[in-house]
C-alpha cells in the first residue's frame, strides 16, 4: 500500500522557513516523478514543484528562487525548503507522486497524495 506522509508544517512570520517533508511507503521515490503542491482557503489546488527521476527540478513562478525540492533516495522521503515565506504561501501543501511518464505540473497525472501539512505564514 502506498502511503505519503507530510510534515513540517507550522506558522511562521512572513520572511521565514520552513521545511516540509514527505515520507513514503510502497513506493520508490527515485523511481517517480516527485511533486509538491499547495490549496490555499477558497482556491484550487496548484502546483509548486516537481523533481524528476533524473533530479530535474521545476518550480512555478512563485516559488522560484525562493522554495528548493530535494529527496533523499536512502530515506525515500521527498523535501520542499521554503525560504523567505510570504502570507500569500498560506496553504495546505501536498506531496504526490507519479508513476509513468513525463514529469509535468497537472494534478490528474499523479496517482499519490499525501493528506497535507498545513503552512501558516503571518505579516
Amino acid at each position: 500500500q502506498v502511503q505519503l506522509v507530510e510534515s513540517g508544517g507550522g506558522s511562521v512570520q512572513a520572511g521565514g522557513s520552513l521545511r516540509l517533508s514527505c515520507a513514503v511507503s510502497g513506493y520508490t521515490v527515485s523511481r517517480s516523478c516527485m511533486g509538491w503542491f499547495r490549496q490555499a482557503r477558497g482556491k484550487q489546488r496548484e502546483w509548486v514543484s516537481y523533481i524528476s527521476m533524473r533530479d530535474v527540478t521545476v518550480y512555478t513562478v512563485s516559488a522560484k528562487g525562493r522554495f528548493r525540492i530535494s529527496r533523499d533516495n536512502a530515506e525515500n522521503t521527498l523535501y520542499l525548503q521554503m525560504n523567505s515565506l510570504k502570507p500569500e504561501d498560506t496553504a495546505t501543501y501536498y506531496c504526490a507522486a507519479r508513476s509513468g511518464g513525463d514529469c509535468n505540473s497537472l494534478e490528474s497525472s499523479y496517482n499519490h497524495w499525501g493528506q497535507g501539512t498545513q503552512v501558516t505564514v503571518s505579516s
